[in-house]
């Protein structure tokens, strides 16, 4: 496999207007050739998603998904630019699957990264820095440490990082991109609510042989 450095990754972000990442998995996928690393960014409609991701999304729809039992229940808000585009079968597919993913995943609890507030990312550096395996390490390592074990944590609490459940090679996040580069306009996922049956309520955990011998008594 080519080595990908970054100048070749920086290159190619300014010849296609493609995220870093987007552009260092192409390049990985295309054994760093420029020309196929463009053509596969075309083909995954991720470049001219890039290009259009400024552009105000105000339209697209709300969308539910119940998984089978009826014990877990989404609903999501998937934005577009206009009301025909939120109508057409590519979105509404792109709905329903994002919605399954949220119900797949218990754990996640925000759409990206960058919506986790600064106090929730400083309590999970307060945890990690406490790790009993750190112990003893030189100070520079330690925080090279924690900072790779907060990366991966934050990851795992967004909607957006984790491996669509239908395909684990892409995320989220670039399945948004190719049905976004597919049908033309800027698509975002905007908010989520999870419903688990029954959560949060307090089930009383009364001895039922307890009861039993006190009504006896009785």
């Amino acid at each position: 496999m080519a080595d990908v450095t970054a100048k070749l990754v920086k290159d190619l972000r300014d010849k296609t207007g493609a995220g870093m990442m987007d552009c260092k998995k192409a390049l990985a996928e295309t054994g760093g050739d420029m020309t196929k690393a463009s053509e596969w960014l075309r083909q995954k409609g991720i470049a001219s998603a890039e290009k259009k991701s400024s552009r105000t999304a105000a339209e697209g729809a709300i969308g539910s998904y119940i998984h089978t039992g009826a014990r877990v229940g989404v609903l999501l808000e998937l934005n577009c630019e206009t009301d025909f585009v939120a109508r057409g079968d590519l979105f509404q597919e792109l709905l329903k699957d994002v919605a399954m993913q949220v119900a797949a995943c218990p754990n996640i609890e925000y759409v990206s990264t960058d919506e986790i507030p600064a106090d929730v990312v400083e309590q999970e550096k307060s945890i990690e820095m406490g790790r009993d395996d750190l112990s003893g390490k030189p100070d520079q390592m330690k925080a090279k440490i924690v900072e790779g074990r907060i990366n991966k944590r934050l990851k795992e609490l967004a909607l957006l990082e984790q491996p669509f459940i239908r395909d684990s090679s892409i995320t989220v996040a670039e399945l948004v991109k190719q049905v976004a580069g597919k049908i033309g306009e800027n698509v975002r996922v905007r908010r989520f609510t999870r419903y688990t049956l029954g959560e949060g309520i307090e089930v009383d955990q009364t001895d039922f042989a307890t009861e039993v011998a006190s009504m006896s008594a009785a």
